[in-house]
């Protein structure tokens, strides 16, 4: 996949902010630390220590960690156990649509069950859907071109 530079730098600039706002979470939720929260945005603390901020006893936090970590290092020229392009293409796409899919329940839960909105958590929603979106423009970029390129070779 071809990635436009301003996508490119869209994407990992997305990508970035999710990590620094999931390990700022991540430290709130493992240090249990209220103070770390912003006066401001009381319902941050509420959120974290709702029954919806773990998934088996892992911190949603720290998934999300795991996920735009993972999406930077997807996304950079550099060989990865020797994954193909398309393959990580793909994995990028899977990570993107979960993650996406996954922000919107998590901030329904905040809006009709929690009843309380972390900033931070509608950040890194944010982010994601920023990720999944700029994925979507690529593969339909990459689509069209792979179309065209056919198109030319079949006269």
């Amino acid at each position: 996949m071809k990635i436009s530079s301003f996508n490119q730098k869209v994407f990992i600039t997305a990508a970035a902010i999710g990590v620094l706002d999931s390990l700022y979470l991540a430290i709130l939720k493992l240090t249990n630390n209220q103070t770390m929260c912003l006066q401001a945005n009381s319902g941050c603390w509420t959120v974290n220590n709702s029954e919806y901020s773990s998934v088996y006893g892992i911190p949603v936090s720290i998934i999300g960690l795991v996920a735009y970590g993972l999406l930077i290092v997807l996304v950079s020229p550099v060989k990865i156990f020797g994954l193909s392009s398309t393959l990580k293409n793909q994995v990028t796409f899977g990570i993107t649509f979960i993650g996406f899919i996954f922000s919107i329940y998590l901030t329904y839960l905040e809006i009709a069950v929690i009843k309380s909105v972390c900033l931070f958590c509608v950040i890194s929603a944010v982010m994601m859907t920023v990720l999944f979106i700029s994925t979507l423009l690529r593969l339909v970029k990459d689509r069209s071109e792979y179309t065209l390129s056919l198109e030319e070779k079949n006269g």
